[in-house]
């Protein structure tokens, strides 16, 4: 029987990769120390495999997929086919960002500020192409972590990856420029990708993990409204198209089914209860798919 080989990322992104499979219908379970999950789908094997790794490996045909950073197929120079752009993360959901750093008492104010300076990151090859498209000459260490620490006495400035930015502060640090932004993307193998079976699966599982991060910060109403105060609710009740609208037995009323942002909920539930809307029910979503 064919298989997809599927590489997960280890780390960071490990547990909420594995929740995101969940609520997308597969269930994922990871025995102590092995890198081999199962998966309750017999068509796609799982290995787990730092982020970092992940986009060289399914270049090279070791896996026919994969879910890893942006930044991490710049950096491994992969020639890989983008299946899907998954916006999620270890905490947020908002891109994260590759960024040139130095102390706050730097005088380092731009990229030709770094002619002749050390810089520490895990971003190597990201780090060089940047120096190199601003034509500045300086050494670039790999750095193993703690790279905040590393300026002023071990490094000059840092390339380092942040979300808000709180770790560079409190390393009295300040951002310089930004180098890359990165989202976590499904990519797969391009022989693997022209494979009708693995293709099928490929595309299957990007639409339901796509659905359940649409569903992230969503919820449904579903509501009955007398049709005298229809087009007041109507005019209330935002939805991704528009509410469904179907007759009760009474003809006089109407039952309405709407997906809304969950922020918006605790403004609009009460507007909708003046304007003559009743038994209003809000639930959770899994998935939605536009």
């Amino acid at each position: 029987m064919p298989v997809l080989k599927l590489g997960l990322p280890k780390g960071s992104l490990e547990e909420t990769t594995c929740d995101m499979f969940r609520r997308a219908g597969y269930k994922i379970d990871i025995k102590s120390r092995s890198y081999y999950p199962s998966i309750d789908d017999p068509e796609i094997e799982c290995i787990l495999i730092r982020a970092q790794e992940i986009a060289r490996y399914v270049e090279m045909g070791l896996l026919d997929a994969g879910l890893t950073g942006y930044d991490w197929v710049i950096e491994n120079n992969a020639d890989v086919v983008e299946i899907a752009e998954l916006v999620y993360g270890k905490v947020g959901r908002a891109p994260l960002r590759w960024v040139l750093a130095v102390p706050n008492d730097s005088p380092i104010k731009c990229a030709k500020d770094l002619e002749g300076k050390r810089i520490a990151t895990e971003a190597m090859g990201m780090t060089k192409a940047y120096l190199e498209r601003h034509g500045v000459n300086a050494t670039v260490e790999f750095s193993w972590g703690a790279t905040e620490v590393k300026p002023p006495h071990l490094a000059d400035a840092i390339v380092e990856i942040t979300e808000t930015g709180s770790s560079l502060k409190a390393n009295d640090l300040r951002i310089v420029d930004t180098i890359c932004e990165t989202t976590t993307r499904f990519i797969a193998n391009k022989e693997s990708a022209k494979d009708p079976f693995k293709r099928a699966k490929m595309d299957k599982l990007a639409l339901l993990l796509q659905a359940v991060l649409t569903a992230e910060n969503k919820v449904g109403l579903m509501l009955n409204v007398h049709v005298d105060n229809l087009v007041k609710v109507l005019a209330i009740l935002p939805a991704m198209q528009r509410p469904t609208i179907a007759h009760l037995s009474d003809q006089n009323w109407y039952a309405l089914i709407a997906v809304v942002d969950q922020h918006i909920v605790r403004d609009i539930v009460p507007e909708l209860k003046s304007a003559g809307a009743e038994g209003i029910v809000e639930y959770n979503l899994n998935k939605v798919i536009p």
